[in-house]
């Protein structure tokens, strides 16, 4: 049987580094804290608090704060969580938001000041894009399937911009964007979703498109390992969403003559690697 592994599969760059930035904090000791979880993953979320980390779920969680670190995740939060978090002198802040979130904050922020609309093409439920809201002014819209955006009614005369979130469908991004233009007189496009998005994607599809079975790992909550499994399940009728190895314990995988396998940008390595071994190592 044979077994490809997509090479972007695991953490990326942003995800990486807000989790380094995690384990370094331990090591500093003293009280830490994570506003939301630090990534979509719910093993490391998990391996974390073990280890003294709490994760501050609501702005009135965060409110009760007084004194220690507090970590804003790769995901980002909105301007006036970091409004609130200058307040309280007593605590200590370190930013993790991923660089590429930190881009679409800037670039919202100054579109917003010019008068334009902002359009954010992705999930209204992320926390991703609700940071991003909270950085486009008063007038902005999020809009997450093509339906939506035909429904969409431009205000007339509005200058509009167009941003995504960094992990959404670069297909269905285009798609949108070309139906948002035929609407509006003025669009300002600029396509945030990130690079290490868009080569597992573009990977995830070659791979599919070869194997017999693909198989997906990831969290629940992964917006991203999500799409990958979309995608994948578009080339692969025989696609699974797995978090771990355990989860093809009872699977069978018999008579397939070739696997696939990618992941989220939350899955760690050794996660990944145990997969593989199971699935190499298995006599299906």
């Amino acid at each position: 049987m044979k077994v490809i592994t997509a090479k972007s599969a695991g953490f990326c760059f942003g995800v990486k580094k807000a989790v380094e930035t995690v384990y370094n904090e331990i090591e500093k000791g003293g009280r830490i804290y994570t506003y939301g979880e630090i990534i979509h993953n719910e093993l490391v979320v998990e391996d974390l608090e073990k280890k003294g980390v709490t994760v501050l779920n609501s702005r009135e969680e965060l409110e009760k704060v007084t004194e220690g670190t507090v970590i804003i995740r790769s995901h980002g939060v909105s301007k006036d969580i970091y409004e609130l978090l200058e307040e309280k002198k007593g605590i200590r802040v370190v930013d993790a938001t991923c660089p590429f979130v930190l881009k679409i904050h800037k670039i919202v922020s100054e579109e917003s000041k010019k008068g334009r609309h902002i359009i954010i093409v992705g999930s209204s439920d992320h926390p991703e894009v609700k940071g991003i809201i909270g950085f486009s002014g008063d007038s902005v819209r999020c809009i997450q399937t093509e339906d939506e955006a035909e429904e969409y009614v431009p205000e007339s005369g509005k200058c509009v911009s167009v941003v995504a979130q960094t992990t959404f469908n670069l297909h269905k991004f285009n798609n949108i964007v070309e139906i948002l233009k035929k609407k509006c007189y003025d669009v300002h496009t600029v396509n945030t979703i990130c690079n290490a998005t868009e080569q597992r994607q573009t990977e995830a599809l070659e791979i599919a498109s070869r194997a017999d079975a693909m198989i997906v790992i990831g969290g629940k909550n992964s917006s991203n390992t999500r799409k990958l499994y979309e995608i994948c399940s578009e080339r692969c009728a025989d696609t699974r969403f797995i978090q771990t190895v355990d989860d093809l314990v009872n699977e069978s995988l018999k008579g397939v003559k070739c696997i696939g396998i990618t992941a989220g940008a939350s899955t760690p390595n050794y996660i990944i690697e145990e997969v593989q071994k199971h699935v190499r190592g298995t006599d299906f």
